[in-house]
Formats: structure tokens, sequence, C-alpha cells
């Protein structure tokens, strides 16, 4: 199906889905979810399959097997292209609009160990350079910190900013909904996913490739 834009009613969708986040609710809106909300994004995702490669729609459901918030589903729709382990470039709607971005999530042990060998190294400065960049261009630079310095590594490190991340990623809002509801959102987010790929190859060489 040719991608026309994410419409309206899918952020509309999450903001009723807040209100009542319940398997109810789900049973009885579940057919908007799959016009306005799976179905855009599993379009947008198909234009951009060429240059960025297969990506994956998360499913709606909520692990909450160790989680105290039994909501059974999400309130946003996430989809990924990964390039490695736990990377690559992201996209969501939710009831607050459309963001993107790219980046790692959730590092293993041994590729967070991988991670922060690359930060304490040569080709620590190379990633401190980018996130700079993408800091100064308005991008959102996010991710699980440590509170304090890991492990082997000194708190007056150069780089202790990133060496106490657990995962990083560069994101940012798409406000226009001219554009966000049009098929040009398709291009918006080819730029964007092309600005922050520095950020994403620096991660898939560093951390490790498909997995």
């Amino acid at each position: 199906m040719p991608f026309t834009g994410v419409p309206h009613a899918a952020p509309a969708f999450y903001a009723e889905l807040e209100e009542d986040n319940s398997r109810e609710f789900w049973a009885r809106h579940r057919e908007r979810y799959e016009r306005d909300v799976r179905g855009p994004m599993a379009s947008l995702l198909e234009e951009l399959t060429g240059e960025f490669g297969e990506g994956r729609i998360f499913r709606p459901h909520r692990d909450v097997r160790f989680s105290a918030d039994k909501s059974p589903y999400k309130t946003h729709q996430g989809v990924f292209v990964p390039v490695g382990r736990r990377t690559g470039w992201y996209a969501e709607v939710s009831a607050d609009g459309f963001r993107l971005g790219g980046g790692c999530y959730h590092l293993e042990p041994e590729d967070l160990r991988a991670f922060r060998h690359g930060v304490d190294g040569p080709r620590g400065a190379r990633l401190e350079t980018v996130v700079g960049q993408l800091g100064q261009a308005g991008w959102e630079v996010v991710g699980e910190s440590l509170r304090t310095a890991p492990r082997g590594f000194s708190r007056d490190h150069p780089r202790i900013g990133l060496l106490r991340r657990r995962s990083l990623a560069a994101m940012r809002w798409i406000e226009d909904g001219d554009v966000v509801t049009t098929p040009r959102l398709v291009e918006e987010v080819r730029a964007d996913w092309r600005r922050v790929r520095p950020l994403v190859e620096w991660l898939r060489e560093v951390v490790g490739g498909p997995g």
C-alpha cells in the first residue's frame, strides 16, 4: 500500500488508549489501530527499505511479567531498522506526535564492554564529535546512564559522560502536521536518518554486526 502519511487519527487513538488501557478498549478499537497506526507505519517502513534495509514493527503488547504496571498495551507504536546488535534507526507515533532517531538500546554486558572500550580508545573522540554535532543541530541525545563512573574508569575521564551510558541515541520530534500526515514524511524521515547515520555507523562498527 502506498504511503499517504500518518493520520491525525493515530495520536488520537493513543490519547484514548492512555485514558483506558484495557483489553476491552483494544477489542473495540482494534480496527482503528490496524488502519490508522499499524498500516501507515508499515507502509512508511516499506518506503525506506531500499536505502536502510528491512525493518520491523514492534508488537503493541507490553511485557508485564516483571513490571508493577500491568497496563497491557504500549502507548506508542515503534518501528526499528536494525544494522547491528540493538543498534539501528527508529521511529514512533504516540499521543505526543511523531519522533525519530537512531542509536542503540539496552546493551548486553558483552556489547556494553565493547562500547566502553571504543569510547575509551582512539575512536572515542569521533563519537564525542558526532554526539556534540547532533546536539548542536537540535537533536536530543538520550539513553540510560549510570550515576557514577563504570567500574575500571575514573570519574574524571575526559569522556566520562559517554562512558556512563548504557544506551545512546539521538532523537527529534517532527512537529509539522503538514509533513507527518502526508507522503512528505518519507523524505523527512529519510533525511533525518541520514543525519544520524554517523552515530548509527559508529555504534555498528564498535558494538557489533547483525544480531
